[in-house]
């Protein structure tokens, strides 16, 4: 780490907060999103599906635009935000995290979903006729069993968020200090006469961050699998 400067330790802190406050505050909502896209068949389920999963096609550019004219203080959104709470998104830190938890979210979608649609719905019958309520099954059944794809889907979606630029960059602009995560900052150090050291040891850390991030998605997966079969 003495090899960073401050400028670029503060990028890489900034940009572990902005992803772990996206997956933390997206997480419950990509539960119930898989839960009632994998377990219900309603009217309109595709749509809604397409519409979960259209940030993973979309161009991040363009996801950051309509997060720009939706949530920036002249949007619909953010302009009652800020009149109502005082609250700004648009140049700010958790706007930044906003952004990445748009991109990032399809990725724990699929993952918790593809857990969900592997129960065994005989289970929850049973606990059904047993007197369980649809919340004890939630917890007691489902989210146990949905534990493998719910920690390796927030594990890649948190690596992914880590290395998101378009969506940033044009919600929240490039502020160092404030919205430069590790990703604009290689942007940054890219358009530098001097700048290739930087760039160069910012990527390695990118690079490091994404490799542990997924090996460690896919061992706590096979692991939890392990304990659920054992159990």
């Amino acid at each position: 780490m003495d090899l960073l400067s401050p400028m670029e330790m503060t990028a890489l802190l900034l940009s572990l907060r902005v992803a772990g406050w996206a997956i933390v505050g997206s997480l419950p909502l990509a539960v119930l999103a898989a839960w009632v896209l994998g377990r219900y068949s309603f009217p309109g389920k595709t749509l809604v599906d397409g519409l979960v999963h259209l940030p993973l096609v979309l161009p991040p550019v363009v996801v950051g635009y309509i997060l720009l004219i939706t949530m920036g203080t002249k949007g619909v959104i953010g302009g009652w935000l800020l009149q109502t709470f005082g609250i700004k998104l648009i140049f700010t830190p958790e706007g930044a995290s906003l952004a990445v938890a748009v991109t990032s979210f399809p990725l724990m979608v699929r993952a918790i979903r593809l857990s969900v649609e592997a129960i065994d719905g005989g289970l929850e019958a049973a606990a059904r006729t047993l007197g369980a309520g649809p919340v004890d099954r939630f917890f007691t059944i489902l989210l146990p069993l949905m534990a493998p794809g719910l920690l390796s889907g927030a594990i890649v979606a948190f690596a992914a968020a880590m290395g998101e630029f378009g969506a940033v960059i044009t919600f929240v602009s490039n502020i160092p200090g404030r919205t430069q995560t590790l990703p604009l900052a290689i942007y940054a150090a890219t358009q530098q006469p001097d700048g290739d050291a930087v760039a160069a040891r910012l990527a390695v850390i990118s690079f490091s961050v994404a490799l542990v991030a997924l090996m460690a998605s896919e061992f706590l997966a096979r692991r939890l699998r392990r304990l659920i079969g054992q159990g």
